[in-house]
């Protein structure tokens, strides 16, 4: 890993503010787990699992599904964010995501994340909000940008 994650309480956390949280490692994007989001998700539309086909097509390979790049961000922002005493944390929602650019299988994506927002709730825990854009090696645009909203609980 590039840099160790912010490591707070939930407390802390909470009086953390805007924060910048610093980039992921790089994660390789190969055929077989698109495969198995396909598998998942039914969706296996020939763009993500013909490569074949695909190498014809308008991007000269598969990609990754859209949702597939967006399922990652709890496993990346776990390597930018640890909150050590959470009893229980959620995924909360989405309130902004584009899917700015084909993550073609092969390549490597990272995250890049900053805490925006740190809000209390009336049954004790926090909700915060956490702008990402996940970036491709190699590529200007990136693959996905957004704000997400996560829960969490301490003891």
């Amino acid at each position: 890993m590039s840099m160790p994650p912010t490591t707070v309480t939930v407390q802390e956390l909470a009086a953390l503010g805007e924060t910048d949280l610093g980039v992921s490692d790089w994660m390789d994007i190969e055929q077989p787990r698109v495969h198995v989001f396909a598998d998942a998700t039914n969706d296996h539309q020939w763009i993500h699992v013909d490569p074949e086909r695909a190498a014809s097509g308008p991007f000269g390979t598969t990609i990754a599904h859209g949702y597939l790049t967006m399922s990652l961000i709890p496993y990346l922002l776990d390597q930018l964010l640890a909150i050590t005493d959470q009893t229980r944390g959620a995924n909360y929602g989405v309130d902004r995501a584009r899917f700015t650019n084909p993550v073609r299988v092969g390549s490597r994506i990272r995250m890049r994340a900053r805490l925006l927002t740190v809000t209390p709730r009336s049954d004790g825990g926090f909700q915060f909000k956490v702008s990402v854009t996940i970036e491709i090696d190699g590529e200007e645009r990136p693959a996905l940008v957004g704000e997400f909203l996560y829960l969490t609980y301490g003891p």
